[in-house]
């Protein structure tokens, strides 16, 4: 029964998702509103087909934002384009990738090259989006894990905050961060443990298509997104001190959803920066998992 409702989503999605590619090739190319409003509304039918559903805490924050997450699977991309209109950062090699590639360009992803000699060209395409009121998601741990715990950000992948979009006053205007925590909490309303997790997870090695066929066959998941407060390299000071900040809050609103509990971290929530001890380490959060 598990093979038959996995293919039946399958066809349903494969349906909807050729129906639909046509649509928003034209959106884009014109240019029109619908090019940022149809793939939020078709990953919202996604993540309804798979079972996936979505608790949503905080607000996204509206107009130009990075916002800034950890990484567990492929699912992160239907979840985080049905909560809100995003589009997401990613390494060019994507862009190549068969079909893949192709819902990753529909969903107007920003392709970026990790040579040194394109990060001015990166970070200008990136502010050209920003300036034009896109929220562009990017995954600073550089991978994604196991969903039992929150990698370290590596403060160079948050370069395209180092952005300004205009200026205020003749002070530069700098580009809204925003922290967002996803944590794969329960499979079938069952908390969902470490043996669980990585028919979710998607990591390591694991082959994508072999992993998509069990994550369908396993059942509906239940996910926390956690939306922490806007922050800006301005306001903590450095490239450095802005990963360890979005970091720690991010690594506190894991740690709250698999514990089942919502997040009570004043600080976080107020976006002032966070108190001595306030920072949840790795140990932690898995010891949640």
């Amino acid at each position: 029964m598990n093979s038959v409702r996995a293919f039946t989503i399958l066809v349903a999605f494969a349906t909807v998702t050729f129906l639909l590619l046509p649509v928003q090739w034209l959106a884009i190319r014109v240019g029109i509103p619908l090019r940022r409003a149809l793939p939020h509304h078709y990953h919202r039918f996604v993540c309804a087909l798979f079972g996936i559903r979505i608790q949503v805490r905080g607000k996204p924050a509206s107009g130009g934002v990075l916002m800034v997450a950890n990484h567990t699977s492929w699912l992160d991309i239907p979840i985080f384009s049905a909560v809100w209109p995003v589009s997401f950062v990613s390494k060019a090699e994507v862009n190549n990738w068969p079909f893949f590639g192709t819902l990753a360009r529909m969903q107007r992803s920003v392709f970026v090259r990790r040579e040194r000699s394109q990060t001015l060209a990166n970070r200008e395409t990136i502010r050209e989006r920003l300036a034009q009121g896109d929220a562009l998601v990017i995954f600073p741990e550089g991978t994604s894990s196991d969903g039992n715990r929150v990698l370290p950000f590596r403060s160079a992948l948050l370069s395209a905050a180092e952005v300004t979009l205009g200026q205020d006053g003749g002070k530069p205007v700098c580009v809204p961060v925003q922290p967002v925590s996803v944590a794969y909490t329960r499979v079938h309303g069952i908390p969902m443990g470490r043996e669980n997790r990585p028919f979710f997870a998607w990591y390591g090695d694991m082959e994508l298509v072999p992993h998509l066929w069990e994550a369908l066959k396993t059942g509906p998941l239940d996910v926390v997104v956690e939306f922490h407060a806007v922050t800006a390299l301005d306001i903590v000071r450095g490239r450095k001190n802005l990963a360890a900040h979005c970091e720690a809050a991010v690594r506190r609103g894991v740690l709250s959803a698999l514990n089942g509990r919502e997040a009570n971290v004043e600080s976080v929530t107020k976006g002032e920066d966070l108190p001595a001890g306030a920072a949840v380490s790795e140990a932690e959060t898995e010891k949640a998992a």
